[in-house]
């Protein structure tokens, strides 16, 4: 396993070291990988936190924004300066379980031995621990989203994925693009399958993003995506061979 894992931070200074042993823990057995934090803009510690923790783990890498950009933005700073052809995701307060990596890689590989067309491998938390009104806007949220652009994927909110770099960063870019990668995966010719994976309470802080403000600003983007859609062309392509 070659991968670089890619976590998008703001403000969540508290839950950073304890995920980085984390991955660092279950990264061992990788042939190469490499950890990429990218401080989007925390006015908070979590950019002397990363420093202090550079001087002990050496596959650890820091990119910082200014200014705050958002996650979407944030992932694919990571991903465009990641060294491997497989990255793995994980969203920075500690909710997702960095032990999950590796079989979604392998589930992620497999079936690339088969289908070329598997982008990526996305978590499902089928069990989360959230509370009941985070719960009741989500799954309104992935029921409305799911039936208007039929991406066939029931979590898309998770942030633990493993997906391909190249394919990824093929995709067309927007705000909060990260919440709909299934559909502009599928849309360009790419599949997606979906695990169960861990997820865990929160250990310190809070959600940093309203789940009113996610689904306004969701509705609108759905909006987008399915123009997208309707403009999508798959070419079936075929070369002549020479004479």
């Amino acid at each position: 396993m070659k991968i670089s894992v890619v976590v998008p931070v703001y403000n969540e200074a508290d839950n950073i070291c304890a995920l980085i042993a984390e991955i660092v823990t279950v990264m061992s057995r990788a042939k190469a990988y490499e950890i990429i934090y990218v401080d989007d803009g925390s006015h908070d510690d979590t950019a002397s936190v990363l420093k202090l923790a550079q001087q002990s783990v050496k596959t650890l890498r820091v990119i910082r924004h200014r200014q705050s950009c958002g996650q979407s933005t944030a992932i694919r700073t990571g991903v465009k300066a990641a060294n491997y052809p497989y990255v793995a995701t994980l969203d920075g307060d500690g909710q997702n379980d960095p032990a999950d990596i590796p079989r979604l890689y392998s589930v992620l590989a497999e079936y690339r031995k088969s289908s070329s067309n598997l982008w990526m491998v996305a978590g499902w938390r089928n069990k989360r621990y959230d509370s009941a009104w985070r719960l009741f806007s989500s799954k309104l949220a992935n029921a409305v989203r799911s039936s208007l652009l039929g991406d066939k994927t029931p979590d898309t909110g998770c942030g633990l994925k493993v997906f391909l770099k190249d394919e990824f960063l093929g995709l067309p870019y927007f705000d909060h693009m990260h919440r709909f990668l299934p559909a502009l995966i599928l849309r360009a010719g790419g599949q997606v399958i979906s695990e169960p994976v861990n997820h865990r309470v929160r250990a310190h802080g809070y959600s940093k993003y309203g789940t009113l403000d996610r689904l306004w600003v969701g509705i609108v983007d759905i909006v987008g995506v399915m123009w997208l859609q309707r403009r999508a062309k798959l070419p079936e392509v075929s070369e002549s061979e020479r004479g």
